[in-house]
């Protein structure tokens, strides 16, 4: 498992693997069109795209033997910054593709000496769930259908507040 930064001809087999991702989740609980019309398929595109080619967003891959399975764009600019996408390929769920992809997403965030960021995840999305909890995040609370979490980043300091 390689995890690097994405470049722009990764944009074909991002999109194909968060295609097929948003579809495992979505299914039954959103019309079709709304994760995998064409007008959507697009939009996806086009933001992955400027996420790439951004300075304000970090764009990593997961490849195996050359061939992209996941795919995370995230801030690392400022503390609260947020995980925006992860998706790992359904194909390859369950083999250390996510852990590997997010230890990079850390690694990032750690470089950035940032002490906590954020994430929102579809609410009835319950693997997505479980595997962020497994990683350390926390619930901090629910914003429509999704389930906002933060993570406090190991080795971070946590302030208390102003030194007196």
């Amino acid at each position: 498992m390689t995890i690097r930064p994405a470049v722009i001809e990764d944009l074909d087999a991002i999109s194909s693997v968060h295609a097929r991702a948003r579809a495992t989740y979505y299914a039954g609980h959103l019309p079709a069109e709304a994760y995998s019309g064409p007008a959507e398929l697009e939009r996806q595109r086009t933001g992955t795209a400027r996420a790439i080619e951004s300075r304000e967003r970090t764009v990593l891959c997961a490849t195996r033997d050359g061939r992209v399975v996941g795919f995370a764009v995230l801030g690392a600019r400022f503390d609260d910054d947020k995980l925006f996408h992860f998706h790992i390929d359904p194909e390859v769920w369950r083999t250390g593709a996510g852990t590997a992809l997010h230890r990079g997403c850390v690694e990032v965030w750690q470089e950035a000496k940032l002490s906590t960021v954020r994430l929102e995840v579809f609410a009835p999305n319950a693997r997505a769930r479980a595997f962020y909890v497994r990683q350390g995040w926390e619930e901090d609370g629910r914003e429509d259908d999704h389930v906002l979490m933060r993570l406090r980043l190991p080795g971070a300091e946590v302030s208390s507040g102003p030194a007196v």
